[in-house]
């Protein structure tokens, strides 16, 4: 969609946005490719260890894999008109080619596809499904037996689909998601959609309350278009091959990486290992040479820290990373052992890829994010009053509506979604809940939250949800959770709790504790510090103040 100038701002200023009048995610990635060059690779397949057998896919079998579902959908009577948002198909997989094949066939059929991560637990996945009213989900036999404890509480949901085959003792609602594909038609006429009709629901975490699904039009893959190509010093260009570690349950793999990539017909490797480690993503990028990454902070520190980084010498076209500042040392590693400058993005989940540094253009600034992404205005302003602040100045970094890679709304929470926004003299802003500052040369610099999301690891996490996971477990009275400064993940989650009579500190309380929030939450929830404290600070309405929290977690960092 960009086209490339000289300049950042003469880029910018030649950017116009090109929005069909109907649009289709699934029709876009994959079916006009598959029309005209249905051999091209599409997917290399790689097993969890990154070592292991490789599947690749080609862009005329990805089409057939999709429309097939979307026949088993149509069939099941699940599927939407075109305008409204459609029947929810909740997708619980790992990289591999049926969750792309389960997301393109929800969207052709009309449907909003809803990702989930397969490290949720119980509470985690109940929530999702039951808020969304999710009819189908699509899943394997290491999610059946989490789903298995909640299916009773789920009367919405009618069809689970397993992609690996029936279980030996199915639960009612059991599908066996290859054989039913495999007896379904090879095309389907996809249902005509508009840019605004919605197609993805995916969960964010915030500070109070549970997590809210933020819905997304077929317009969200157009809006990220920008800045991809941005962050990745311009796609495509011959030879370029991308992965990244980052789930496709979240934003950054699915609409960042997968998508975006298929949407220029860029192969893309799917593993998500077990346990990432650098050598086995240097391996990784060497074995296939991967030419583009999206790599979060954490992998790229857990790299650098590896002493045979220093002579890995691969030869990267780009690598892009967000969630976090790159410090001079992080973007002079990353010349020397991936041979790319890595470029810096920042979004979140409601209005992602809107800020980005672009090392093809001008040199990066060391703890600076970027420039605006072109065809999105985004502004440090007044939070009270919308205006925007002079150069210099804090505020509320915030994108003014409408934008293409802007959220319809928070899924049934019209009061949430409204609470996003601010008018000033400009327009309507939405509000990112994160300050910063405009730099004169036009350059944004996060300084951090205005509110009580932690960072971790690339994850918002609310501590919300954690708390009353918490107050779940028999011994916890009070539970309060702030981000840790932490010099590998950028934060980890840190509980602080008050204990119920009968109960005292150990470490194996405190183990179990976490262990309780690990199997009912999601494993990078976990609070990875457990602070036992006799007084909980709250105000005099009984709201505990974190920030009293905070000051206490960062001496805890310290000492």
């Amino acid at each position: 969609m960009l086209e490339r100038h000289p300049t950042h701002p003469e880029t910018t200023q030649a950017f116009r946005w090109r929005i069909p009048g109907f649009y289709n995610i699934g029709v876009d990635v994959c079916d006009r490719w598959a029309r005209d060059d249905p051999d091209r690779l599409a997917l290399i397949e790689v097993a969890d260890d990154g070592y292991g057998a490789e599947r690749r896919t080609s862009f005329g079998a990805l089409r057939e894999a999709s429309d097939r579902f979307a026949n088993v959908l149509a069939a099941a009577g699940l599927g939407g008109d075109g305008m409204a948002a459609g029947d929810r198909v909740a997708i619980l997989l790992p990289q591999r080619l049926e969750t792309a094949a389960a997301h393109l066939g929800a969207f052709k059929a009309g449907c909003v596809s809803l990702p989930l991560f397969t490290l949720f637990g119980a509470d985690a996945l109940l929530h999702r499904l039951r808020d969304s009213g999710a009819r189908a989900l699509v899943t394997d036999h290491a999610s059946l037996p989490v789903i298995a404890e909640i299916r009773a509480v789920l009367p919405a949901l009618e069809h689970v689909f397993v992609v690996d085959g029936l279980p030996p003792e199915p639960f009612p609602g059991l599908r066996d998601f290859a054989a039913e594909c495999a007896a379904a038609l090879a095309e389907f006429t996809p249902v005509v959609t508009r840019p605004d009709t919605p197609a993805l629901l995916i969960y964010t975490s915030g500070t109070t309350g549970n997590p809210k699904g933020a819905l997304h039009a077929h317009r969200v893959l157009l809006g990220h278009l920008p800045g991809v190509e941005i962050s990745h010093d311009f796609l495509p260009a011959p030879g370029d091959l991308f992965w990244t570690p980052a789930d496709w349950a979240w934003i950054g793999g699915l609409f960042d990486v997968l998508l975006p990539a298929w949407h220029h017909g860029i192969p893309v490797v799917a593993c998500r290992f077990r346990k990432f480690s650098a050598t086995a993503a240097h391996d990784l990028i060497r074995r296939f040479k991967v030419r583009n990454a999206f790599l979060p902070p954490t992998a790229l520190k857990m790299m650098k820290a590896d002493p045979a980084s220093r002579d890995w010498a691969l030869e990267m076209r780009s690598v892009a990373s967000g969630g976090e500042t790159l410090g001079t040392e992080l973007l002079d590693w990353g010349r020397r052992a991936l041979g790319a400058t890595i470029n810096e993005f920042y979004g979140q989940t409601e209005c992602n890829m809107i800020v980005s540094s672009c090392a093809a253009l001008e040199p990066p600034v060391p703890g600076v994010m970027g420039r605006p992404v072109p065809g999105h205005a985004v502004e440090v302003i007044d939070p009270e009053t919308g205006a925007a602040l002079p150069d210099d100045t804090e505020g509320a970094i915030a994108v003014l509506a409408p934008d293409p890679v802007m959220f319809l709304g928070y899924w049934n929470n019209p009061e949430a979604t409204e609470a996003k926004f601010v008018t000033g003299p400009a327009g309507r802003w939405l509000v990112t809940g994160d300050r910063g500052v405009r730099r004169p040369d036009g350059r944004l610099r996060f300084v951090g939250r205005d509110d009580d999301v932690i960072s971790s690891g690339g994850y918002r996490i609310g501590p919300a949800e954690i708390e009353d996971c918490l107050i779940g477990h028999p011994a916890v009275q009070m539970a309060g959770v702030v981000g840790q400064p932490d010099p590998i993940r950028g934060e980890i989650v840190a509980a602080f709790v008050t204990l119920a009579p009968g109960f005292a500190p150990s470490d194996e309380l405190r183990a179990g504790i976490a262990e309780h929030v690990r199997s009912r939450l999601a494993a990078y929830e976990y609070p990875r510090a457990i602070h036992f404290i006799d007084d909980m600070p709250t105000t005099t309405t009984g709201k505990i103040i974190r920030a009293k929290l905070r000051e206490r977690a960062a001496g805890e960092a310290g000492a």
